[in-house]
């Protein structure tokens, strides 16, 4: 493990810059998407937004903001996972990217050329999105599913931690499922090591290989671990001044 409890990214301790992200849409397949990251004026956050068109394409679509460079390289190898510290959101499905490799552009059409993406999906009803304007999620390095062209590659491997060349946010269809404007505000994207306290939230261990077996639903949000142990606390109020009670006053009829 390395020296740093994390590494800032983007935002946080570092502002978010226009500059670092560009628009990676479905217009380069013929597509209507059209995405936007808007910093806010203190860079302490970042709206990714912008209109996903599902009809053009026949149910198809995306819209992504990446990374700019195409040289730079992250090792975050000292690491367990990455963290996203998220703000507002419209509760829709969202996708987070990292890329360990990447190849000239094509020089026919001078599009990028495919690689291994890794991806993790997050803001369904199991992450609860919506519940509040800051929330954290933590992925593990085993939560990223490898994909390639959209489809799972089960013999990609693992992820290349030493050399992370991109990132990525991303709204898509899931095959019809969502459609329409989007907007999500993303305060924070670090690299952290296991967190262990409920101001970063936390998850199982997962081995230092990044295996792929890793339940990738295990990585869930401050908020619902709140409510599980606020139920708990109720339950367990119920049970102490109530049983007796009722107990009581059944002896009493009989």
């Amino acid at each position: 493990m390395g020296k740093e409890n994390d590494l800032v990214l983007f935002g946080g301790d570092s502002s978010w810059k226009a500059a670092d992200w560009i628009a990676s849409d479905d217009r380069v397949r013929g597509g209507k998407s059209q995405s936007y990251l808007d910093c806010s004026g203190s860079g302490d956050s970042a709206r990714f937004h912008g209109t996903l068109d599902i009809k053009t394409l026949g149910g198809a679509g995306f819209a992504s903001q990446r990374t700019t460079t195409d040289s730079e390289t992250w090792d975050l190898s000292d690491y367990d996972g990455i963290q996203l510290h998220l703000g507002k959101s419209d509760g829709k499905r969202y996708t987070f990217i990292l890329k360990d490799e990447l190849l000239p552009r094509n020089p026919e059409n001078g599009r990028d050329q495919a690689t291994t993406s890794w991806e993790y999906d997050f803001g369904d009803e199991n992450d609860v999105m919506g519940m509040g304007e800051s929330s954290y999620l933590f992925v593990p390095w085993g939560s990223f599913k490898p994909t390639y062209r959209g489809k799972e590659k089960k013999d990609a491997g693992n992820l290349d931690k030493k050399n992370v060349k991109r990132f990525s946010i991303m709204m898509r269809s899931f095959f019809g499922d969502q459609e329409g404007d989007f907007s999500l505000t993303i305060k924070s994207i670090k690299a952290v090591s296991k967190p262990t306290d409920l101001e970063k939230g936390f998850t199982n261990i997962v081995d230092e290989n990044g295996s792929k077996d890793f339940d990738r639903k295990s990585a869930f949000r401050v908020p619902s671990l709140v409510r599980v142990v606020a139920l708990g606390v109720l339950a367990y109020g119920v049970c102490t001044f109530a049983c007796p009670l009722i107990h009581e006053m059944y002896m009493k009829r009989h």
